[in-house]
């Protein structure tokens, strides 16, 4: 289905902990979107199986955006659903749009719509095992007026509550991080809600899981990402893109590894970082083989 898998090594002037997540990172390309979507879906689908088969509970966060949401209702419609044990499944969300909770804007509504409702609604997946990022409560005139500080404030309280959801939830897991997490890629190398010279790039601290984004460069302005270090403690690190827009962003973040320019440079997860896109988005990086 894909036509190569190839390895590409960080730099040695990497710090030692970033020379460990990103050391070793897999390339797939699809000949196209839609088997891209239909491979990405499959996988999920199998890893989650396999990880069931040794660990008690397995903890995903869903990505948004158009290839995401179609990964997510190819994962519907794919029969390998069967083999799994939802209620031992929890679900939960890279970032957020910081809007009301039934704005069309909100990942967990277009994941919901797309999938999780469906494992809902036929008995399969628990409503509780679904984790969405907190929702602003103020409709948009009031929270675009509000003065900067305010939202920061909100924001801030948002992304504790979910710090601290996660923080419980994975307390008793031995390696008290996510297994999966999909993300797409901005054509500016963002992934998740972390941008490009942006405050949010800057947390470091490995205990601050969930982070309030402001004056986003892409709207709305207001959202909540997980950080990056929380991130890069997830097990299996999954980045998904399509498309010929997103072809020099991929490049970028594959050939420079750790470049703070490019966020998505930066994604990578303790036992695997696995890059899969089309053909397309692989149409400007031929020399990063060479």
């Amino acid at each position: 289905m894909s036509d190569s898998i190839f390895y590409i090594n960080g730099d040695d002037e990497d710090s030692e902990d970033l020379k460990n997540a990103l050391a070793r990172r897999e390339l797939v390309i699809y000949p196209d979107k839609q088997i891209l979507i239909t491979a990405v879906a499959t996988r999920l689908l199998l890893k989650i199986s396999d990880l069931l088969t040794k660990q008690e509970r397995v903890d995903v966060a869903l990505t948004g955006g158009g290839t995401g949401i179609d990964v997510l209702r190819a994962a519907s419609e794919n029969t390998a659903q069967g083999i799994i044990e939802f209620p031992r499944v929890h679900f939960w969300f890279g970032d957020e749009r910081f809007v009301l909770e039934d704005s069309d804007d909100r990942n967990a509504k277009q994941a919901r719509e797309a999938w999780l409702d469906s494992l809902v609604a036929s008995g399969q997946l628990p409503e509780e095992n679904i984790h969405e990022m907190p929702a602003d409560t103020r409709d948009r005139k009031e929270a675009d007026v509000a003065p900067a500080r305010t939202n920061d404030e909100i924001l801030d309280a948002a992304a504790e509550t979910y710090n601290e959801e996660l923080r419980e939830a994975l307390a008793h897991k031995d390696h008290k991080c996510l297994d999966i997490a999909l993300f797409g890629v901005g054509p500016d190398g963002h992934f998740a809600s972390l941008f490009p010279h942006h405050h949010a790039m800057q947390v470091h601290d490995a205990d601050v899981r969930v982070t309030g984004v402001s004056h986003s460069p892409k709207m709305p302005p207001l959202r909540l990402s997980l950080t990056l270090p929380f991130i890069q403690k997830t097990r299996y690190v999954w980045m998904v893109a399509s498309g010929m827009t997103k072809a020099d962003a991929v490049h970028s973040a594959i050939e420079r590894p750790g470049d703070p320019d490019i966020p998505s440079s930066f994604a990578a997860g303790s036992h695997q970082t696995l890059w899969m896109i089309d053909r397309a988005a692989f149409s400007t990086q031929q020399h990063v083989l060479d």
